[in-house]
């Protein structure tokens, strides 16, 4: 009832015990995925600020991609806040186009005063970030950063794991499925993996695309990623080590969830977090 809330001045105290400030959940978002550790190429943070007073959150929405549909999911949320993993502002902006869908997005976003966040490859890189996720779809073993960061060894590019006990590549295959909640993979095998015998201890995950972090790497016997250029898998393939590929997205988006708990909780759950239900992989198969 009204009549048993906090009389002025203490109404305000009471309402900030109980709702989150949007600087506060960017600054969470902060802490679990430091900037710092983003790629230079990428364009991370806070992207798209409608004001730069303090405003009262209640409910945000998480995304991979920012679209028409999640904006106007995001609306009818009452969401202030979109974290979209994927930058949607990533090169600089010459234009603002009803007409171009990226543009229009944006726009969107600032007539409805709702704040866009990108974290991106910082949370690709943090100790419990989305590659740190893929590798718990296997077993026990040794796991930290394929190329460590220098400013702090627990973070950076790609991730690894170096298994207690090998496992056969259709027990490798099986447990990507089941971590990200695919029927198929693509997988090219190498000779050495045909048989199915249990060789495979030494693993490097990428979510998104790996080639080019995998290019910096040797002696693994499985690659896990998105996506990768014909060529370079078939390089891997004919030099011993095998490749998995389940399309870009589906190594990012089952981490969403994970992140919604996380957020969840270093906000004391006074957020509701929510992962989009509009938001897809583009590519299907038919």
């Amino acid at each position: 009832m009204i009549e048993s809330l906090p009389k002025e001045p203490d109404l305000w105290q009471y309402i900030r015990a109980v709702t989150a400030q949007l600087s506060e959940v960017l600054a969470v978002l902060e802490r679990l995925a430091p900037l710092q550790f983003a790629e230079a190429w990428d364009n991370v943070g806070l992207l798209v600020e409608p004001t730069a007073e303090a405003v009262p959150l209640d409910d945000a929405l998480l995304t991979i991609d920012l679209s028409d549909d999640v904006v106007a999911e995001a609306d009818a949320l009452g969401a202030k806040l979109v974290i979209a993993y994927h930058p949607p502002v990533f090169q600089g902006l010459k234009r603002l186009r009803s007409s171009q869908p990226n543009e229009r997005v944006v726009m969107r976003c600032v007539a409805a005063g709702i704040t866009v966040f990108s974290p991106h490859t910082a949370l690709d890189a943090a100790p419990n970030g989305v590659n740190a996720w893929l590798t718990s779809a296997f077993g026990a073993g040794s796991r930290g950063p394929c190329v460590p960061s220098v400013a702090d060894g627990r973070y950076g590019q790609g991730r690894f794991v170096h298994l207690d006990e090998p496992i056969s590549l259709s027990d490798a295959v099986l447990a990507v499925k089941q971590q990200l909640g695919v029927p198929q993979l693509r997988v090219a095998a190498a000779d050495a993996h045909a048989s199915d015998a249990p060789v495979i201890g030494r693993i490097a995950v990428c979510a998104g695309a790996g080639g080019s972090l995998f290019e910096k790497l040797s002696g693994y016997d499985l690659y896990v990623t998105g996506e990768m250029r014909h060529h370079d898998v078939r390089a891997r393939a004919l030099g011993g080590s095998s490749v998995i590929l389940s399309e870009h997205t589906h190594t990012e988006r089952g981490f969403l969830t994970v992140l919604a708990r996380l957020l969840g909780v270093e906000t004391a759950q006074r957020v509701n977090f929510h992962v989009s239900k509009w938001d897809r992989e583009p590519l299907t198969l038919r």
